[in-house]
């Protein structure tokens, strides 16, 4: 082979990767823990995909996750590149990637978000009144499904572990209030923003299923990067979701679907309190 044509050959190679490499980096690679059913997080996600595909100039392609688990670790091995995070799931990615993701945004609501506790049983009026009966959670790795509820209930004096009949985990709120509307456990615990919406779309009856205890306020989900992640692609991202107006068609459809009032800049401080809780229900290292 003669050098020119050699050369000429090693010139289109490293021109394909670098083609290559420059197109896999036009996508921005997003998902969401599956704390819903699939086809409803696709249905939310897709206005919000076209909005950042349009603001960033990247094509944005939402990749659902199996469960929790799963989402945490497809950021930290570079599998995704955004993640709606809950508040726990946040603190074991930044836990998992020993501080290496970013939460950049989220929603008002998130600074003073709440779980309730539902049943349909006359007889449960308070936390003390779960003890011998059964309680579905969300998923294990739930901030609003479990975390949250748990500590609470141990600040209560109660310890589902011991102080209950059976704890299940249903893996989604939606299945918790399915759970409990259909008798399959006596109560159990979500994320207040779903529970209004099922109440809302009369997918659940409050007058057979009802709410008989509120938590106290905590921080919750965002939307978390990795560090890595150019300085100018956050910029972007986050000067998008903050400039969602409910104003304009878009943002009020973008905004509705993500049961957001609006979207406010958070920082890793602000998840202190899940991180303390995490460690003291056994659920992180300490």
């Amino acid at each position: 082979m003669k050098p020119t044509f050699q050369r000429a050959l090693g010139a289109f190679a490293l021109g394909t990767l670098l083609s290559l490499s420059a197109h896999a980096q036009q996508v921005l690679r997003v998902s969401a823990i599956p704390d819903e059913a699939p086809t409803e997080l696709q249905r939310k996600f897709k206005p919000l995909g076209e909005y950042l595909s349009k603001k960033t100039g990247l094509k944005v392609e939402f990749t659902p996750v199996t469960d929790y688990a799963a989402s945490v670790e497809g950021l930290v091995n570079k599998k995704l590149d955004m993640v709606w995070f809950g508040g726990f799931t946040f603190v074991q990615a930044k836990d998992r990637s020993k501080g290496q993701v970013v939460p950049l945004v989220q929603r008002v609501e998130d600074e003073k978000f709440r779980s309730v506790f539902i049943t349909t049983s006359p007889s449960i009026t308070k936390l003390a009144d779960l003890k011998g009966k059964t309680l579905s959670f969300g998923s294990e790795s739930s901030t609003s499904g479990h975390l949250m509820p748990r500590s609470f209930l141990l600040a209560a004096q109660v310890d589902p572990d011991s102080d209950l009949k059976r704890i299940a985990f249903s893996g989604a709120h939606d299945a918790t209030v399915a759970a409990v509307a259909g008798g399959k456990v006596d109560a159990g615990a979500l994320n207040i923003s779903v529970w209004e919406k099922l109440v809302g779309e009369k997918k659940v009856d409050p007058s057979k299923v009802r709410v008989f205890y509120t938590t106290p306020t905590y921080y919750d989900y965002n939307w978390t990067v990795r560090a890595d992640m150019p300085a100018d692609l956050k910029k972007k991202i986050t000067d998008a979701f903050l400039a969602l107006d409910p104003s304009t068609p878009e943002g009020k459809e973008i905004l509705e679907l993500q049961r957001a009032t609006k979207f406010i800049p958070t920082k890793p401080e602000n998840y202190g309190a899940i991180e303390t809780a995490a460690k003291n229900a056994g659920l992180l290292k300490k």
